[in-house]
């Protein structure tokens, strides 16, 4: 990963947990706070940050890259069914790549 977006990506995680330990969070009724606890490289342009609760429990946010206005990191708590949703795009885009790129070549079409 990019250092400068290795920086970014890591007060991105600050701000999570910030965001997260208020007390006047919607949802947060038992005033938990959260520690960024491990951030987890898992591509150039995503990564997950692994929480720890005052609770004693753990969270995790998935953060990716995306390229508007500079870049900038974004991030949501994703579920099992996230996950599930997400292997079936992996199958769809590699199908996609498959289809475009021979589109890539002005030959082809002429």
């Amino acid at each position: 990963m990019q250092k400068n977006r290795a920086l970014m990506l890591k007060d991105t995680a600050d701000a999570i947990a910030h965001t997260f330990s208020s007390n006047e969070r919607e949802h947060n009724y038992s005033h938990e706070s959260f520690q960024v606890s491990e951030i987890i490289p898992t591509s150039e342009s995503t990564a997950i940050v692994k929480l720890f609760k005052s609770s004693g429990k753990y969270a995790m946010a998935f953060c990716y890259w995306i390229n508007v206005s500079g870049g900038q990191w974004r991030y949501f708590f994703p579920t099992y069914d996230h996950c599930v949703g997400m292997e079936l795009v992996k199958d769809e885009l590699r199908g996609i790549e498959k289809e475009n790129f021979p589109l890539n070549f002005d030959e082809i079409h002429s």
